[in-house]
């Protein structure tokens, strides 16, 4: 499929015309995004698992439970902290294959543990699979994507993600049955959803495991990463297949520019100490803690104790749960299809603001004690209005606003920031639930999600329609 659509060339300021091959654009860029579907699936699988696993293992303290739910997230920082470094030195499309590779082998073997330890030590590398794909999935999006199509190609693996999500949740229902209420730990572990129903919950994420790890193969290295090596003859011979040789040349020169510009000055961490690197790393850790900071996870992860803290049966609970991912699923297509229309900052902007509005609300209706759709419809407000914003824009800031030299390393530590503001916002709901109460909770999140506002209008630039390079030196020289 072939396609000619105005482009910027950055080097004359003049547009012009290439013949992208959009059909093999989205091609290799929905191969990098199968990352974010597993991340997505692997992620909220253990939700759907959880009362299975706890009885088979015999769960009992708090301590045990807490570890087994957030171990994860060891693994996320991991992965993303040495992604960054892995993906400057032997590429992008290498350490695809090895998420991919971590992917399946991760969930066979968790699925099949049959002790405790096997099976944290193997959820663990789970999570070191997420934190590569959270990494490198968008950045290499980002990178083999032209201008005006970057932001729904970097947001395609935010919608990957969603339908991770959504997947994990309809096969735990599927898989989980009917469990009677009132049944004790020892029917459950007796059960066949005890013994084998909840392995099979992991275990399906293989499937889509081997397909990425063979897709992985096929897919090219980043352009821009090859002509930061050197390798000029492969990064034309990829850029020429994605918008022909004039393209190819006019993303050459835009990247070399930028490099000749940065010839001695090595991605290092002492580097990225430079005042105007310093601000961009600080904006980058500013967007990642917004986005878990904003609550929205919380909804997700804590779904159980909040519905049915809202009056919900436990058949109720597990409906509404896959509502919430439906929605999700939704309005990211919303966003899927407005980031490069309307822009990354009136996005962010009306997110920040909605989810603000509905925290208030949501902390209203516990306060006065209102129960039922009203919280139901007030916590799917929340999520189709991150979305929208938050959810999926964020990843394509973080891909856009590093400048290329330093784009691994930064985005890594980016990443990493979200990792842990995800463990201490996933370890302190149950806290501040207990200290503040539900009311309480969610207007501390209002009031975070106001800041993220403020923050998103003084700090946070347009970069629509921008080549990385462009974006580069607009932010650099700004700094």
């Amino acid at each position: 499929m072939h396609m000619t659509s105005n482009g910027d060339n950055a080097a004359s300021g003049t547009p012009a015309n290439y013949p992208f091959k959009l059909g093999y654009i989205w091609m290799i860029s929905t191969v990098a995004a199968l990352g974010g579907l597993l991340f997505g699936y692997d992620w909220v699988v253990i939700g759907g698992a959880k009362p299975f696993y706890e009885p088979y293992f015999n769960l009992t303290s708090e301590a045990q439970i807490g570890w087994t739910n957030s171990c994860a997230l060891l693994g996320c920082l991991i992965g993303s902290v040495c992604s960054g470094i892995l993906s400057d030195w032997i590429g992008r499309k290498k350490l695809l294959i090895v998420a991919a590779f971590l992917f399946g082998v991760s969930s066979i073997a968790t699925g099949w543990s049959h002790s405790f330890d096997a099976f944290i030590v193997w959820r663990i590398l789970g999570g070191v699979a997420i934190g590569i794909a959270s990494n490198v999935s968008p950045t290499y999006i980002a990178e083999i994507a032209p201008a005006q199509w970057r932001g729904r190609l970097v947001t395609l693996n935010q919608l990957t993600v969603v339908v991770g999500i959504l997947a994990a949740q309809v096969i735990n229902l599927l898989i989980a049955g009917h469990i009677p209420d009132g049944s004790t730990p020892e029917m459950i572990r007796a059960s066949w959803q005890g013994q084998l129903g909840w392995r099979w919950m992991f275990t399906a994420v293989a499937i889509p495991s081997i397909v990425f790890f063979i897709c992985a193969f096929i897919v090219p290295e980043s352009p821009r990463w090859l002509i930061k090596k050197g390798a000029t003859d492969k990064a034309r011979a990829v850029l020429q297949r994605i918008g022909g040789a004039d393209y190819a040349e006019a993303e050459m020169r835009d990247v070399n520019g930028a490099l000749s510009q940065e010839r001695g000055q090595g991605a290092s961490w002492t580097e990225l100490l430079r005042p105007g690197i310093f601000g961009l790393i600080l904006m980058g850790i500013g967007l990642a803690v917004l986005q878990q900071w904003s609550g929205t996870n919380v909804i997700f992860n804590y779904a159980e104790e909040i519905y049915q803290g809202a009056g919900y049966d436990l058949s109720g609970v597990m409906f509404n749960i896959v509502i919430t991912g439906a929605i999700n699923l939704l309005f990211t297509l919303v966003a899927t299809f407005t980031v490069d229309r309307l822009g990354r900052r009136a996005l962010m902007l009306w997110g920040t603001a909605a989810i603000t509005i509905m925290h208030v609300l949501l902390g209203a209706a516990f306060f006065f004690g209102i129960k039922g759709p009203l919280v139901l419809g007030l916590t799917l407000g929340v999520i189709a209005a991150y979305a929208t914003s938050l959810a999926p824009v964020t990843w394509v800031l973080l891909s856009e606003i590093f400048p290329n030299r330093i784009r691994g390393l930064a985005v890594s530590i980016a990443v990493s920031s979200l990792w842990i503001a995800c463990f201490a916002v996933t370890y302190t709901f149950p806290i501040l639930n207990r200290v503040l109460g539900a009311a309480g909770t969610f207007w501390c999140y209002g009031a975070i999600c106001f800041i993220g506002f403020l923050f998103i209008a003084l700090c946070v630039p347009e970069t629509k329609g921008k080549t990385l390079e462009e974006i580069e030196a607009k932010l650099t020289r700004k700094a």
